[in-house]
């Protein structure tokens, strides 16, 4: 067992098929901030929100080390939101956003909480909740 514990989560990497659809998906639709950034003398694209980020590889571009098994649309993406979630989902639908399950706000039981999420879908076909907390805490295993 080890004697130390993950924080949190500082950046997850996700493959697409196109920096920019993806920046404007991201940056348009779920309000994120657009970054580039140098590593090794290569420019790199990065996805910023609160303390994190999505740091973008292009797919048959990946930047070494990466996962063993890339591919675009294999993320499953969950955000966290203040803002009233009824109003994400008006916003998505004004957008043309399709939003999945029949177009609703669902409930669910996430991390710490139950949730009341939407979700949708990128241009990578990746799955994204926005959801926002709504009380009640969950039991957290050990």
């Amino acid at each position: 067992m080890a004697s130390f514990a993950v924080k949190s989560i500082d950046h997850v990497v996700i493959t697409v098929k196109s920096i920019q659809a993806t920046v404007d998906f991201y940056t348009n639709r779920l309000g994120m901030k657009h970054e580039v950034f140098s590593s090794k003398g290569v420019d790199r694209h990065a996805l910023t929100f609160g303390n994190q980020k999505l740091n973008l590889h292009l797919s048959g571009k990946e930047f070494e080390p990466k996962a063993g098994s890339v591919q675009p649309g294999s993320e499953d993406l969950c955000f966290i939101t203040d803002h009233p979630i009824d109003e994400v989902l008006k916003s998505w639908q004004s957008a043309g956003v399709e939003v999945l399950e029949g177009g609703n706000v669902v409930e669910r039981t996430g991390a710490v909480s139950k949730l009341r999420s939407v979700y949708c879908r990128d241009p990578d076909q990746n799955l994204i909740e926005y959801v926002v907390h709504v009380g009640g805490r969950v039991v957290m295993y050990s």
